[in-house]
């Protein structure tokens, strides 16, 4: 009895892992910082994102997002992305209209952004809400540092196009900040994505090897 227990424990334990679908992915993004005025930056971004499900490239994006700081800690932001879909990845070629409020608190940053997607199979307008939350630890005085974040998917609405409303997925990462130079750092490390059951569909694990790198125009200290 002792046994069967035990076994049944063990297969219990497992059913989660055996549920999931598992893909490993490389994820590449560069944002450069250009400085509009004392308060007002732009920022442009450039993403891909490869995968052995896809066979190589399955993902790019291109957009900017215009930040403006209204207090000492807090910037409201608004701008575009561009997605494309490429190979034989499951993504979606969309558009996106994107606001953003970031905070920081000491070495916590947080982040609500909320997109609008547009697809061309479709006229409706799928709203999606993603709360960040990083943890920033400073190794010396030289720009080098350890982060941690969480990044929450949340869908108010469904479409006909394919958006299911709930909570879609999360992402969570841990990584080194590396100073290359006064104006840009790099952010390399291990990010989970999972994305849930819905939809008929099994659930989803991306294990990611990421790298961001993040060039400031604006001088004076390290990136961030």
């Amino acid at each position: 009895a002792a046994r069967s227990t035990i076994g049944a424990a063990i297969l219990m334990g497992g059913a989660p892992a055996l549920a999931q679908d598992h893909d490993e992915q490389l994820w590449f993004q560069v944002n450069t910082n250009v400085p509009l005025g004392d308060d007002v930056r732009l920022t442009l971004e450039q993403i891909a994102r490869f995968g052995d499900r896809a066979d190589g490239l399955f993902q790019t994006e291109f957009g900017g997002i215009l930040g403006w700081k209204v207090a000492d800690n807090v910037e409201i932001g608004f701008g575009y992305r561009k997605v494309g879909s490429h190979g034989t990845g499951h993504g979606r070629a969309e558009d996106r209209i994107r606001q953003h409020v970031v905070a920081t608190f000491g070495p916590i940053t947080t982040r609500l952004r909320v997109d609008e997607r547009f697809h061309p199979n479709g006229s409706e307008i799928g709203f999606r809400v993603r709360p960040l939350v990083r943890y920033n630890h400073k190794l010396g005085t030289h720009g080098w540092g350890l982060f941690a974040s969480h990044e929450s998917f949340i869908l108010p609405n469904t479409t006909s196009w394919g958006q299911r409303a709930g909570y879609e997925r999360m992402r969570n990462a841990v990584g080194v900040v590396i100073p290359f130079s006064k104006r840009v750092s790099g952010d390399l490390g291990y990010l989970n994505q999972y994305r849930l059951a819905r939809g008929g569909r099994r659930a989803q694990m991306d294990h990611a090897l990421s790298f961001q790198l993040t060039i400031n125009l604006t001088g004076g200290g390290h990136a961030k």
